[in-house]
Formats: structure tokens, C-alpha cells, sequence
């Protein structure tokens, strides 16, 4: 696998072969990784795989117009090809008003942030065989667990690097460690499966595969004895797992190129309060060992920090520069780079702050209601904020925790579920996208 500094360079070459061969702009993203996963059933070792990718993509502009190429031949043949092949497919491209690099004089400059993204380490397979084996073996010892799908562990080490034709080169390498059990519980016939994973960038930061392991088994167990809840209006409590989801829908009405198209049922809402006071939700690509952190972005724009939501204000859109054109605005370093085609927008780590009670304060006077643990399908209308989605939890009786429900349908509008949500204060920095628990009431359940 390249180093960093040999991504960097491969990246740097590739953009001046393309304009050697005519092209009058061009960028180049490498990317290299290598991974090792076990997998473990019913205590016996399944699989272990060992996998090492290299590919290496290259858009260029014939003034207005402009195509993209990639390939996994960085041999100096192979990247002069790729070059010429690149530089032809532009010349016959339709023109795009809106195509461009990034504004030169916004490109990142000086020392990047360090943000400690790589362990640098090769973990043996047999590490993670030892901590598949104990993060499955913890949830089978669980008390009416029935059965295993499996333990798995896994490493992965990943460089990439980004290189402009106008000046930008830079690169960085990431590791990444996870530990997951899922398994089934039965009783009188009826069978449930419930899982629990943990990903971090050092391998040092794990949690311990027997807490990992219990938590499957006792969330599987716990989904048993489903009840019945009726249909209509009430308070929907969600857990932190199922709760990130409702960030992923606000960051995508929020991306430029929705708002440069009208498709967005945030259009009018800039500067305007959409969430309560006490909401506010933050992007920071600079989290040290953050998951998604990044110094720069996928055209080689510094990241920053940056509240999207401030005491429950929606403060701006997300823009690669592409849409920032079209809007005629400045792109805000949030270009999201893969190794085929243009620029999209993406988001980094993001998080809403902490309220100021406690899950158990939240669902105090709720006579009835659900706690959403699991969310299924993608029934949201980017367009018209309207949301229907297949859940599973447990029914609140009385502001307790009761028997748990499954087969149940959500519904609702986002603007109306974000104005209503209530965040506890119970955030945990463990996923890309981090919230407390969060109480909406007016939403309408329908059960099978």
C-alpha cells in the first residue's frame, strides 16, 4: 500500500500528464486501502478475508466542458492513457456553465490541521479473531439467545490524496477498527435478532468485545413478547441509534445542489428557526480521531467547523463549488470527492449538542407512547418534508419503558417533527453522527 507522500505524488503526476495531453484544468484523487475481517459462528471460525485496492480518478475541463475517468493502473503507461483517454472524452462533453474547479484563492494553504487519524498499525489476524470470538461468545451467554448470524472483527488502513491542476496537493492516511456480534433470541415460537457494533480510528479506543457482545444479546432478547399499541397521534421517543437518521434527512435538504434545483422543503428556511431554541448541531470535521474528520475537502478547500443549526436557526446550505455557482455563493469546503466522478456535498462528524433532561425526564408524562429503536425503509420526501418509516421499539406506558412493539409504521412532516423534537442529555461521541435522545410528540403510529 502507498505511503501518504507516494499517493500525493501519484495524484500530482496524473494532473500534469492531463495537461500535457491539452486539458486546460484537472484534479486527481487516489485513494489505496487495506483490510483484514474474521468472521466467527457459534464459536467456530467462518472466514477471514485480506483485501488491498488501489484506484486513482482523474477529471479534466476543456474550458466549459470537462469528464471524468478512473482506473487502477498507476504504472506511467497506464496513467498517460488514462490522461489522453480523459482529455478526449472532454472535448466531446456538453458545456456546463456551472463546471470549474474550486476558486483558487479559497484553496487550502499552510500546515493542515492534525487530526490523528492513523494508529499506523497492522493488527495480526488472530487479534481479531480473539476479539470476534469473545464479542459473539459474550452475546450467546445471554440469557434466552437461541442462536448466532455471527462475531465479526475487522481493520482497515485507507490513504488519500487529492492533487489540482491550480495549485492544491494533499493527503492523508486513516485507520479504522470494529468489533460487531448479532444474534437471535427465542421463546414460545417466536424469534428476534438484535445486533451491536463499534467502530473507532485506534485500536486502542475500543470498547471491550464483551460489552459490545452483551449488549447484542441482551437487545435481542429484550425484543421477545412484542405487544400491540393502537393506531393515532402521540410522542415518539427516539434512542441515539435510531436518532441520527433524522440528522442525515436535514443535511440532505441543505445540500447546494438541492437548493440550486428547488428540491428542498428547506427552501425558504435560511436564517430562519426551525428546530427549538434549545437545538443546535454542529459539522466539525477537525474531531481528532473523528470518524469523518478531514482537513480538507474533496476539491482541496480548507474544512471547518460549523454550526448548522445554532439555538435552533438553520444558518446556511452545504455547498461543493459547483452549486455554490449556480447560487452564486462561495462553496463552504464541504465537496465530497470519490474516485469516479464530479464533486457532491458531504457532510463531516456531526452531532447535536446535549438538552438538559435526562431519557427518563424526557418520557415523564407520556401516557402513551413508542421508543423507536430500529428504523426501516427510506419513506422520506426530500421534496416535501413529509416522513413515513417502518419502526420497531417499545411501547411507553405511564413514562415507563413496557413490552416491546415491532411491525409499526411512524409518520409525519419534518418541519413539524423538527420544530417539535426535544434533545436529553445523554449525547455520546460514538458514531459519524452523534445525538442524545430525542422526544417528538405529534407524530401519528399506525400498527399492523
Amino acid at each position: 500500500m502507498q505511503t501518504p507522500e507516494q499517493a500525493r505524488d501519484l495524484a500530482h503526476d496524473l494532473v500534469s500528464r492531463a495537461l500535457a495531453a491539452g486539458a486546460s484544468a484537472a484534479d486527481a484523487v487516489f485513494a489505496c486501502d487495506a483490510s483484514t475481517d474474521v468472521q466467527i459462528r457459534l464459536g467456530a471460525l467462518e472466514d477471514v478475508q485480506r483485501s488491498e485496492s488501489a484506484a486513482i480518478g482523474l477529471r479534466v475541463f476543456d474550458g466549459k466542458r470537462s469528464a471524468s475517468v478512473s482506473g487502477a493502473d498507476v504504472t506511467a503507461a497506464g496513467l498517460a492513457t488514462l490522461a489522453e483517454r480523459a482529455v478526449a472524452m472532454a472535448r466531446l462533453a456538453p458545456e456546463d456553465a456551472y463546471a470549474g474547479l474550486a476558486p483558487g484563492e479559497l484553496l487550502a494553504r499552510g500546515p493542515l490541521p492534525a487530526l490523528d487519524l492513523d494508529d499506523e498499525q497492522d493488527p495480526d489476524p488472530a487479534l481479531l479473531r480473539d476479539l470476534a470470538e469473545r464479542c459473539e461468545a459474550a452475546a450467546r451467554a445471554v440469557p434466552g439467545v437461541t442462536n448466532s448470524e455471527g462475531g465479526s472483527a475487522g481493520a482497515v488502513r485507507s490513504v488519500m490524496a487529492l492533487a489540482t491542476s491550480h495549485g492544491f496537493v494533499g493527503s492523508y492516511g486513516g485507520s479504522r477498527y470494529g468489533i460487531g456480534a448479532s444474534v437471535l433470541a427465542g421463546a414460545e415460537g417466536a424469534m428476534e435478532r438484535d445486533s451491536a457494533s463499534h467502530t473507532v480510528r485506534f485500536l486502542s479506543d475500543l470498547e471491550s468485545p464483551e460489552a459490545i457482545g452483551r449488549r447484542a444479546g441482551e437487545r435481542a432478547v429484550a425484543r421477545l413478547g412484542a405487544g400491540k399499541i393502537s393506531s393515532g397521534p402521540m410522542p415518539v421517543v427516539f434512542d441515539r441509534r435510531a436518532g441520527g437518521s433524522l440528522i442525515g434527512s436535514l443535511i440532505g435538504a441543505i445540500s447546494g445542489s438541492a437548493i440550486a434545483r428547488k428540491t428542498s422543503f428547506l427552501l425558504d428556511k435560511r436564517g430562519k428557526a426551525i428546530f427549538d431554541s434549545a437545538v443546535t448541531i454542529l459539522d466539525d470535521p477537525h474531531r481528532v480521531r473523528g470518524l469523518r474528520s478531514r482537513s480538507f475537502d474533496g476539491e482541496g478547500l480548507p474544512t471547518r467547523p460549523w454550526r448548522v443549526i445554532d439555538q435552533g436557526v438553520l444558518t446556511g446550505w452545504m455547498m461543493d463549488s459547483a452549486a455554490a455557482r449556480q447560487l452564486g455563493e462561495a462553496p463552504t469546503g464541504h465537496a465530497a470527492r470519490g474516485i469516479s466522478g464530479a464533486p457532491a456535498t458531504g457532510a463531516s462528524n456531526l452531532h447535536m449538542e446535549a438538552g438538559q433532561d435526562s431519557p427518563e425526564a424526557l418520557m415523564t408524562g407520556i401516557a402513551t407512547g413508542i421508543y423507536v429503536t430500529e428504523l426501516i425503509g427510506m419513506g422520506v420526501n426530500g421534496v416535501t418534508g413529509d416522513y413515513s418509516r417502518g419502526a420497531s421499539g417499545f411501547i411507553i406506558r405511564d413514562g415507563q419503558l413496557a413490552e416491546p412493539v415491532s411491525e409499526i409504521t411512524i409518520a409525519g412532516n419534518l418541519i413539524d417533527m423538527f420544530a417539535a423534537l426535544v434533545p436529553a442529555d445523554d449525547l455520546e461521541f460514538r458514531y459519524a453522527v452523534n445525538v442524545p435522545t430525542l422526544r417528538i410528540d405529534g407524530m401519528v403510529v399506525a400498527s399492523s
